[in-house]
């Protein structure tokens, strides 16, 4: 069995791809991780960065002893694993993409961090607060969410999938956006599609952000007719 590496989005944690490491366990070894500070894990004592979800895959890896592997990418996670692809990538057979902001600016990572205000959230949107407080037990939400903040400021400033690097990734890449995705348009996808040399573009009807409001049924079977494509 081919191994499948899942990865989680900001503010996310593996416990939340469990359903889809379900659906796909029996065509795959399927392997999740938590980020560093993500899910309960430990906060780093250094900011984060994309820098460091990328050793955090790379030491998964190591741990598992898995020389190779295909990896499914949400949001944040596609971001993760295309970063590490760039310098290692004899590690990753295949990703897939979905939901994936590729268009990193200064004013972008503005927009995007003006949702990221911890103390408003849980004013606003008290049900999303307890999740997120839930989720990532026994650490402090709230940090997790401002490191999530510094994060994307720091890639709005340097980003690292850029019209120079994104040409280098040779490996089979498929990037997948919701038409409706209030977060990641489908232009930037498309423009991301365009860059990489040995890619898919794959547009889902009637589909927004969060990973939950997905028909699990399907995803499992974009995810094995892409993986199936690569294994010909």
């Amino acid at each position: 069995m081919e191994n499948l590496l899942l990865l989680h989005g900001a503010l996310g944690a593996a416990t939340m791809l469990q359903p889809l490491k379900q659906a796909l366990q029996h065509t795959y070894r399927v392997h999740t991780l938590d980020f560093s500070g993500h899910g309960g894990k430990p906060l780093p004592r250094e900011p984060f960065t994309m820098q460091l979800f990328v050793q955090d895959i790379l030491d998964f890896l190591e741990q598992q002893q898995l020389e190779s592997t295909h990896v499914f990418g949400y949001s944040m996670g596609g971001y993760a694993a295309l970063s590490l692809a760039l310098h290692h990538p004899q590690r990753i057979r295949s990703i897939y993409t979905l939901a994936t902001k590729f268009a990193w600016s200064v004013e972008a990572a503005e927009r995007e961090t003006k949702l990221l205000n911890p103390e408003r959230v849980e004013e606003k949107v008290p049900a999303f607060a307890a999740a997120l407080a839930q989720r990532h037990a026994p650490q402090d939400w709230k940090q997790v969410m401002q490191q999530t903040a510094g994060m994307m400021r720091q890639l709005g400033q340097s980003p690292i999938l850029t019209p120079d690097t994104l040409p280098q990734l040779q490996l089979p890449v498929q990037v997948a956006v919701g038409d409706r995705d209030n977060m990641v348009t489908v232009e930037e996808t498309l423009w991301a599609y365009r860059l990489l040399p040995n890619a898919r573009l794959q547009v889902l009807p009637n589909t927004r952000h969060p990973l939950e409001t997905l028909p699990l049924q399907d995803l499992s079977q974009h995810i094995g007719q892409f993986i199936s494509q690569v294994d010909r």
